[in-house]
């Protein structure tokens, strides 16, 4: 069940960061409107919502008008103006050139009137122009290196003085937003972070109007949780887009369609990082808006419903998962969202398989597969499912020649979408796994790596595969090839997940495993000391994985010989036994043996061996 669980988180969190683009950078398209609920995505809503700040973006831009040309007013005073002086003439022709650049709606008809304005203004005076322009390609997204040009520019211009402003925050945003569209995400967090801190100092010294700081601070903090999503900076992310939360809940109304999706955003990043518990709430939150003001069939119930159905699932709670995802398919074929409904089918199939309904989820199959194309991504997913069914029924042969004709489809499939390939590889890897058929499920887990190590923006998907060759490598007995695996995987998720999820924790966990069996106690004693204090933060000292990495330590000390902290770490893995009671009697029966035996072998020492100095290191 819990392969079940992850697989399907694994699908969600794929579709969750696919195509994620720049906040700045397209129209908002109405929630109410039947083709904004076509996307082949479920979770379509998502850009959606970024979308949705380019038009506040560019509405602020709109009131913000340029320099106030005397021309205007001396043509308004006179009605029949005499022979123009030659600087009248040339403030008549600016002014005229303003006018047809305000006026142009189209990216091109705005370029053409920028090339006119440039014989006539400055660089100084055209900061305004190159900012608008900037932005209107970026809203297209068609030439980003064009976009940042004008961001370039408008930058240049608007900043000469240093002195703070709420245009200069735009050109930095445009600056974060561009460069994420060229995924350089260490120069986008740079600009952000810059944009962010202008306008924290605007907002503090209250140099601009709050109503027209917190749009721009929204698509700051959203575009901040999006670059540092990409870069694998996951638990960072979540800070940001917690934030970007707070000032819609300011901006909008309780129970405003926007402010759903909104929660519904942030419940997905939860879900990406694996934290069910905070993704629940604002999922719940999410669904209980739109069904208040779209009604039970709107297309942005079914999304509520899809991702409360992941996070169930990822709970173990596959009834709960089950009966939202029934729901969701309602809404989806209603619309005739016939993409959506068969992604919602698959993922109804692996919930039928996680509660142990191995012929119903086979028939459910069966009628998904008719409805595939030959060769197509979905087809390969139904296979998968299909292979995972007749795997749990250990109908070992079947559930082969199911993953055969998967591999086969994804194969061809690498260039086009390596990133889903790569997840499907993964997921095809954990049934050859659960077979023992070990060589296979590592073959294809380093195809996975090879695919996702050249997507920056999947450097978290990395080091999770990363962990499992490491794993595998180690559980076949190849200890020397699985250490430089875990230790990347480790250096990797900490920089994705933070230095205390539990994830890392285990990989440090495996890395000290792999050093006892190389007859290095010493360095397996540091790795498992950074594996409880992790664990014990993470998932507290009396979880059963915390109790086992205290137990590892207690080993790892024995090997060394320092028996003094061997049988202190054994008592403490006592203490946490005794805190399950009777649920953990052969456990702590077990612990005890253990430490009896340590007891008697530090009798037999003659002297107590203290720890060495690495091992102070290791302690902290």
């Amino acid at each position: 069940m819990e392969k079940a669980s992850r697989s399907l988180i694994s699908n969600f969190n794929r579709q969750r960061f696919r195509g994620i683009s720049s906040l700045l950078s397209r129209d908002y398209i109405s929630v109410n409107s039947p083709s904004s609920s076509s996307s082949a995505s479920p979770l379509h809503s998502i850009d959606r919502r970024i979308q949705s700040c380019a038009k506040t973006h560019v509405s602020i831009l709109k009131t913000i008008q340029f320099h106030t040309n005397p021309f205007r007013n001396i043509c308004r005073l006179a009605e029949k103006p005499t022979q123009l002086s030659s600087r009248q003439r040339k403030l008549r022709e600016k002014s005229d050139l303003e006018e047809a650049f305000e006026s142009a709606n189209t990216s091109e008809e705005m370029l053409k009137a920028f090339k006119d304005m440039e014989a006539c203004f400055d660089e100084r005076d055209l900061g305004l122009a190159s900012l608008k322009v900037g932005l209107k390609l970026d809203q297209e997204g068609e030439d980003p290196e064009k976009a940042l040009s004008f961001a370039e520019k408008a930058l240049r211009a608007l900043d000469q003085d240093g002195k703070p402003s709420l245009l200069v925050a735009m050109a930095l945003q445009l600056m974060g937003s561009v460069n994420y569209t060229l995924k350089r995400f260490s120069d986008s967090l740079g600009y952000l972070n810059r944009a962010n801190r202008l306008l924290g100092r605007l907002e503090e010294e209250k140099a601009a109007n709050v109503e027209d700081i917190r749009p721009v601070l929204h698509a700051v903090q959203l575009e901040l949780g999006n670059v540092k999503t990409a870069m694998g900076r996951r638990e960072e992310a979540l800070e940001n887009l917690k934030k970007a939360l707070e000032i819609k809940e300011m901006t909008l109304e309780k129970d405003s369609k926007e402010l759903g999706v909104a929660y519904r955003d942030l419940a997905e990043a939860y879900v990406s990082v694996l934290n069910l518990k905070e993704a629940l709430p604002f999922g719940s939150k999410a669904l209980e808006i739109h069904i208040k003001e779209l009604g039970h069939n709107s297309v942005e119930v079914a999304h509520d419903r899809r991702i409360l159905g992941v996070i169930y699932t990822g709970m173990e709670e596959h009834a709960k998962a089950l009966e939202q995802n029934e729901l969701s398919q309602k809404v989806l074929k209603n619309w005739g969202l016939s993409t959506d409904l068969l992604r919602a089918e698959i993922d109804a199939a692996n919930m039928q398989i996680a509660l142990g309904k191995y012929d119903e989820a086979v028939n459910t199959l069966k009628g998904i597969a008719q409805k595939t194309d030959k060769d197509s991504e979905n087809r390969a997913l139904v296979f998968i499912s299909m292979g995972k069914a007749l795997c749990s029924q250990e109908k070992f042969a079947d559930s082969k020649r199911c993953l055969e004709i998967a591999c086969g489809i994804l194969d061809k499939k690498e260039t086009v979408s390596p990133i889903e390939v790569a997840e499907a590889y993964s997921e095809i890897s954990m049934q050859y796994e659960s077979m023992n058929e070990f060589e296979t499920a590592i073959s294809l887990l380093k195809r996975a790596l090879a695919l996702l190590a050249k997507q920056p923006q999947e450097q978290h998907s990395e080091g999770s595969v990363s962990a499992r060759i490491g794993w595998l490598l180690l559980l076949t007995g190849d200890v020397p090839q699985a250490i430089p695996y875990l230790e990347s995987a480790a250096e990797i998720m900490k920089e994705s997940f933070g230095s205390k999820h539990f994830g890392v924790g285990y990989i440090y966990n495996n890395l000290g495993a792999a050093y006892l069996e190389l007859d290095r106690p010493q360095s397996a004693a540091q790795m498992f000391a950074v594996a409880k204090d992790i664990m014990d933060v993470s998932l507290g000292p009396h979880h059963v994985d915390s109790i086992e990495a205290c137990q590892n330590l207690s080993k790892a000390y024995s090997a060394m010989g320092s028996y003094p902290l061997a049988i202190e770490f054994q008592q403490r893995v006592i203490d946490a036994w005794e805190g399950h009671g009777a649920t953990a009697e052969v456990e702590l029966r077990e612990a005890q043996e253990v430490l009896e035996e340590l007891k008697i072998k530090a009798r037999g020492k003659s002297t107590n061996l203290l720890p060495t100095k690495p091992l102070a290191f290791a302690s902290t």
